[in-house]
């Protein structure tokens, strides 16, 4: 028996193919306001991203210059790209439109919010990333959410050992 393997696809029917997911950001940030932003990308940084190599943690975004910038983001050089390999942890520019950027923009100066990277995808050929403007977790919150899972998780088993 062959198992198929679901494609997801995006809104405009593209494939998706994930490189990276930010998971440590889902416990240590409130996820308000998501976003779908293009990534900046030069020389030999796509190919290095096809190969699934890139790392999020510590990342996050701020704007300069009217720009919105990804710091920290680490694309390790491509093997054969020698000289056309760019640093490694350079900043990107992301691109996303003039209103979205406005909206961020209020957002991080005046309710002290800041901007997280979730996930690095292939929309089509597009690498993108998926942003999510974020308020910081306290350490309470952290054991509200942890001891919510547990109870979750318990819940989950009972019903399991009931029905049989």
């Amino acid at each position: 028996m062959a198992e198929s393997r679901k494609e997801i696809k995006d809104s405009r029917g593209r494939p998706i193919r994930s490189v990276a997911t930010n998971r440590r950001a889902y416990h240590d940030y409130q996820i308000l306001d998501e976003y779908e932003a293009g990534l900046a990308l030069r020389g030999t940084e796509v190919k290095s991203l096809r190969l699934g190599r890139c790392t999020l943690t510590d990342s996050y975004a701020s704007f300069q210059g009217g720009e919105l910038i990804l710091h920290n983001m680490q694309i390790p050089p491509y093997e054969q790209g020698n000289r056309w390999n760019v640093e490694p942890k350079r900043s990107r520019k992301l691109l996303l439109h003039e209103s979205e950027l406005r909206h961020l923009y209020g957002a991080v100066t005046q309710k002290g919010l800041t901007i997280i990277p979730l996930r690095v995808y292939f929309s089509g050929q597009y690498a993108k990333v998926h942003i999510a403007l974020c308020r910081g977790k306290r350490a309470y919150d952290k054991r509200e959410a942890i001891r919510r899972r547990d109870e979750e998780r318990e819940l989950e088993r009972l019903r399991k050992s009931w029905r049989r």
